[in-house]
């Protein structure tokens, strides 16, 4: 069995500031993380590795620094790490970015179970993941909550806010996770010291537009048929308002009165 997982190296959102005559995010300075759902997605991926013994792909589109999700993936457990990188590939949108992703699955080759988390936090599109499905020609099934693999097929539960659906599924198939289907763990002290080491970083090839089969009209901010056009914190305003009255009784009552007049209650 072989299983590729795609993960995002994104801002700490925490951390997140906007350029305000630009309207882009501040990246300079900003601490970097492993997107939290592809997090959940390794980890689903980690143990069908431990209890199947698949081969374990941890996949990357972005900037070389990128490279530092593959190797926390592989302190994790992944056996190696594909990087695609290439800046024919700045400013892709959703539909450029799974364009790129799935002709480097193919590249790949010979999988059975693509994983990805349900969305990124610096987008909240969850588009990807399912646009990737689509472009490889695969089943998907979204928002897993629990997967299960047993002659040949996975059982696989959906969560919704209607319910949960169960259903079976043969490979090669892409599923998306969300945070309740695991707790991912820890990178452990001997896969921290090759990951980070020289054997950690021979683990990693990239791949470029070069080594992809891809149509160049298709990918890239020319190639995309979205944009953004413009981000921003939202202001958030504080008002304290001071409640009056004779002993409690008679503040509660103004207090439910202006909540009241607030349309709050």
């Amino acid at each position: 069995m072989r299983i590729i997982v795609c993960l995002k190296q994104v801002p700490d959102t925490n951390e997140v500031r906007i350029n305000q005559e630009t309207g882009t995010l501040i990246r300079d300075g900003v601490p970097s993380i492993m997107n939290p759902d592809d997090k959940n997605a390794l980890e689903a991926a980690l143990r069908f590795k431990d209890e199947f013994g698949a081969e374990l792909i941890a996949l990357s589109m972005g900037p070389p620094q990128a490279k530092d999700v593959l190797k926390e993936a592989m302190a994790m457990g992944a056996d190696e790490g594909v990087l695609i990188s290439d800046r024919a590939f700045g400013g892709s949108d959703t539909w450029a970015t799974a364009t790129i992703i799935a002709a480097a699955i193919e590249k790949i080759g010979n999988y059975d179970v693509v994983f990805c988390g349900r969305q990124a936090i610096d987008g909240d599109t969850a588009q990807v993941g399912p646009e990737i499905a689509e472009f490889l020609n695969i089943p998907q099934v979204t928002y897993v909550k629990n997967v299960k693999y047993e002659d040949d097929k996975l059982e696989v539960v959906r969560y919704t806010e209607y319910g949960e659906y169960v259903f079976e599924v043969a490979s090669p198939v892409l599923l998306t996770a969300i945070k309740e289907l695991n707790v991912p763990r820890y990178p452990t002290i001997k896969g921290i010291n090759e990951a980070y080491g020289d054997k950690g970083e021979e683990k990693i090839r990239v791949f470029c537009i070069g080594d992809l089969v891809v149509d160049s009209t298709q990918i890239g901010l020319k190639g995309s048929p979205t944009n953004v056009y413009r981000s921003f914190v939202p202001v958030k305003n504080k008002v304290s308002v001071i409640i009056d009255g004779n002993g409690s009784k008679d503040k509660a009552n103004t207090l439910i009165m202006k909540l009241s007049e607030l349309n709050l209650i």
